[in-house]
């Protein structure tokens, strides 16, 4: 198939990067699938998932994803005593004013991408495919396969240069030659996997669904695909569109693809990284791509386990169109691979109201580029610590949690674990003894050692850090011990931006006028209808009353008309409780609500994500 970025000549080495780096894994996903080669290639060895913002790309992946070998049209043949193709082949059309390609697209429509004969013909068939469908004399794959099978052929007889952007002023010898529909070729196989094809935009797509490989061809050049395939998104949709110009483009309000400038390829390639639940990723670059491989490099490095990127350089003769380069005797195809690092790292310090659970939701709904991640009420540092940006805030205003944060971000792990130990020898500390650790307790109220401090929250009931009204930690012994679960979580507490910044104030004090527009805050308060130690009012520290709720909302409020993105994590309603001035707050500046959970009858709450930018877009 003459199709921009094909990739068939590149399927030997995506399979060799795979065969190098002892890749495994079941699910293949194809995000960019063009012509469907790639899927075509994998389908016997792999569960695929394809997606393709064109229609008339998903129609063709249907067709190779979804037959092991050309369909039998068993039902067609027993009606009409032949296959569809040479009844097809066969048949005369005569014009009518529904041929919407003739009167459009032929000279009858004072266009020439084909002749008037070949045009009948392409409408003719579309129009009875469909009608062979609606009367059940074909089944959807049946009919996907002869679309599929359609469009193909029509690019045999386009009287252009191989794109949709311009005809050719004068008829090619291909274009004159007579139209015949022929079967659509696909890699026959003796199985057909569990494959799901999708017409959607890539990088909404990415945040449904997971798998194990991840292939990305994104059509980061200045060819507009949508303007490109204008006219076989018609054939396969065929749906009378609006059209205009001289090459008759469809006035679909769907907006160039996103990958077409630089600045906007670099944002949505970042965002699809950050959102990829794949544990391996293989990117196609051509060296005529408008991001440099420099550029892309480092963007995957960012999301790379250890950092770590492998890159694979094949000579590719270049497929001309009206936007070709001069050079393409010297373009490269380049594959790039890594691993993705999409463990979440869990905070040493067990924390009430951690977000560890929900991390992913979260990154659901992350803005697509992110500069400065503030973590503006960070608690446990579940959250920031495993976001990606260029640097990462981290403030929290209880100076307790503050500190531990810092000794386990600034101090060297094996020093940690070192006094960490001592201290639990020293006390003779055991799961759920009483005696030792009341004795642990008692000296953390008159040192205030930091350490101590730490290891108390370790074994205290349900690790909830109280105190009393004169500041000393008052929490009886749990069921809860220094283990080797917690060693290995001091160690792998390293957050995943490395640049970052640690603050201990109120969050009323952090200026975001000092932050660039593409930062995006993240609140995580107290929830109002909620009851915690940590909000009462009655351990030391101020309470969370609608005084504080209503503070803070207010400066989100002027956060947001300042133009600057937020997160905010709370609940709407709990039991039979109903967060009334948060309700009211959404609804009068007519935010972005994300559900998070709904906990069983006994303890219903909604707990929501809340942004004041639309993340699905």
């Amino acid at each position: 198939m003459r199709f921009l970025g094909n990739k068939t000549r590149m399927l030997e080495n995506i399979n060799l990067v795979i065969n190098q780096n002892n890749i495994s894994g079941k699910i293949f996903c194809d995000l960019f699938s063009g012509s469907g080669s790639v899927g075509d290639y994998f389908k016997d060895k792999y569960d695929i998932i394809s997606n393709d913002f064109l229609y008339c790309s998903s129609i063709i992946s249907k067709a190779k994803l979804e037959n092991k070998t050309k369909p039998n049209f068993s039902l067609f043949k027993s009606q009409f005593n032949t296959d569809p193709f040479s009844y097809f082949n066969n048949k005369k059309y005569s014009l009518n004013s529904q041929y919407f390609i003739t009167n459009n697209y032929s000279p009858r429509g004072n266009r020439q991408f084909f002749t008037e004969n070949n045009a009948i013909k392409i409408d003719g068939i579309r129009i009875e495919i469909e009608e062979l469908y609606k009367d059940f004399i074909i089944d959807v794959k049946e009919r996907n396969f002869l679309l599929a099978s359609l469009l193909e052929s029509t690019m045999g007889v386009s009287n252009t240069s191989g794109t949709y952007e311009a005809y050719l002023k004068d008829w090619d010898k291909r274009a004159l030659k007579p139209f015949v529909l022929e079967p659509i070729k696909i890699n026959e196989t003796k199985v057909i996997n569990s494959n799901s094809v999708y017409n959607l935009d890539s990088n909404e797509l990415i945040r449904k669904i997971e798998g194990d490989i991840l292939y990305l061809d994104p059509p980061y050049t200045t060819t507009d695909y949508s303007s490109a395939y204008h006219l076989l998104e018609s054939i396969a949709k065929y749906d009378y569109p609006d059209i205009g110009g001289i090459t008759g483009r469809r006035k679909e309000t769907n907006g160039k693809s996103k990958y077409t400038r630089k600045e906007q390829a670099l944002i949505n390639l970042e965002d699809l990284l950050r959102q990829a639940q794949f544990k391996h990723i293989i990117m196609s670059y051509s060296t005529q791509g408008l991001i440099t491989i420099e550029e892309l490099k480092k963007l995957a490095s960012k999301f790379a386990k250890g950092h770590l990127v492998k890159v694979y350089e094949f000579p590719y003769k270049e497929y001309k169109n009206i936007h070709s380069s001069k050079k393409g005797d010297n373009l490269k195809e380049i594959l790039i691979y890594f691993e993705k690092d999409n463990e979440i790292i869990k905070s040493p310090l067990n924390y009430t109201g951690s977000k560890y659970s929900i991390f992913n939701e979260i990154l659901k709904v992350m803005p697509k580029h992110i500069s400065t991640f503030v973590d503006i009420m960070g608690g446990a540092f579940n959250v920031g610590a495993n976001v990606v940006a260029d640097q990462v805030v981290y403030n929290e205003f209880l100076p307790h949690t503050y500190k531990i944060i810092e000794l386990l971000l600034n101090t060297d792990k094996q020093t940690i674990i070192k006094n960490v130990e001592h201290i639990v020898k020293k006390f003779n500390l055991k799961k759920a003894d009483k005696e030792s650790y009341l004795k642990l307790r008692t000296n953390y109220n008159e040192t205030h050692d930091i350490y101590e401090l730490f290891v108390l929250h370790m074994y205290c009931f349900q690790n909830q850090m109280r105190f009393n009204s004169k500041l000393e930690f008052n929490s009886p012994v749990g069921n809860c011990s220094y283990n080797e679960t917690l060693v290995e979580r001091i160690n792998s507490f390293v957050p995943k931006t490395k640049t970052y910044k640690l603050y201990n104030m109120s969050y009323e004090n952090i200026n975001f006028l000092e932050y660039d527009k593409d930062s995006v805050f993240y609140f995580d308060p107290p929830y109002f209808i909620t009851n915690a130690t940590y909000n009462d009012g009655k351990r030391g520290f101020i309470g969370w009353d609608a005084d504080q709720e209503t503070k803070l909302l207010d400066y989100i409020t002027n956060l947001h008309l300042n133009g600057y993105k937020f997160i905010l994590s709370n609940v709407l309603y709990h039991n039979d409780t109903q967060n009334n001035i948060l309700v009211e707050w959404i609804k009068t500046h007519n935010f972005i609500i994300k559900n998070v959970d709904n906990v069983g009858s006994k303890n219903s709450r909604d707990e929501v994500l809340i942004t004041n930018y639309d993340w699905r877009k």
